[in-house]
């Protein structure tokens, strides 16, 4: 048990300011009770996220880590959770519970964008821009099918020199490409690390703390056989 007043301790390789955000008491149980599989405190410290960085947390979601990251950068800087007209429309209930934390005294720094993705505009110099679980949804056509180059090209104009890319998402067979978007809800990690680079990015690296090599990448990411544990990759972009 976590008592209060009491610093997080970190896990090894896990810095203490992304273990005490997780550890966080302002986080909400539900999300809490998701962390076992999502990993939140690893997945951070591979992205090298610090105090102070300025973070768009693009498709945020319900706002999981829209939370942690609030905690992280701290009260002198901010976060963006930008979430395109299309997914609003698509899922009014994640920008309500975006609307239900922004801005409060918990977590003050958070401002909530709304933009149709095919205009998408970003504050510029940005430490990381950050997209969970979503990337794949831009290739399907609730979101319009926008133009891929220009959105990784916007990301990449809007972060500093240096900037961080993270892109996290349910890993499609080699070879799908694209195909998978739509009905899995997955895509092939060569097409994101192809997409992303002929922005102009360098792939540094990526962490397999999601992988899960029983998941056979034949299953939608909503069934029940596998919702919750589908291998995931992690991919660290930066700007030159």
């Amino acid at each position: 048990m976590l008592f209060a007043g009491l610093p997080a301790k970190a896990a090894p390789g896990v810095p203490s300011y992304i273990s005490a955000a997780v550890a966080d008491a302002t986080r909400p149980a539900d999300e809490k009770a998701q962390d076992a599989d999502r990993k939140p405190a690893e997945v951070l410290a591979f992205t090298d996220i610090k105090p102070g960085d300025k973070v768009v947390d693009l498709m945020p979601g319900a706002g999981y880590y829209t939370r942690i990251f609030s905690k992280i950068v701290g009260p002198k800087s901010i976060v963006y959770a930008l979430q395109p007209t299309e997914m609003d429309k698509a899922s009014p209930q994640r920008l309500k519970s975006l609307k239900s934390f922004a801005g409060t005294k918990d977590y003050p720094n958070v401002v909530i964008l709304v933009q149709p993705i095919g205009a998408m505009q970003m504050p510029k110099g940005l430490d990381m821009v950050w997209t969970s679980q979503n990337y794949h949804d831009l290739h399907d056509p609730f979101m319009g099918t926008p133009n891929m180059a220009k959105i990784n090209k916007t990301i990449y104009d809007a972060l500093k020199p240096g900037g961080i890319y993270v892109v996290l998402d349910h890993a499609a067979a080699a070879g799908t490409g694209t195909s998978k978007t739509n009905d899995l809800h997955r895509i092939d990690p060569a097409a994101v690390k192809a997409e992303v680079t002929a922005a102009g990015f360098e792939f540094i690296g990526e962490s397999d703390v999601l992988r899960n090599p029983a998941d056979d990448h034949t299953l939608a990411i909503f069934d029940k056989a596998i919702k919750g544990r589908t291998d995931k990759f992690i991919y660290k972009f930066r700007k030159p």
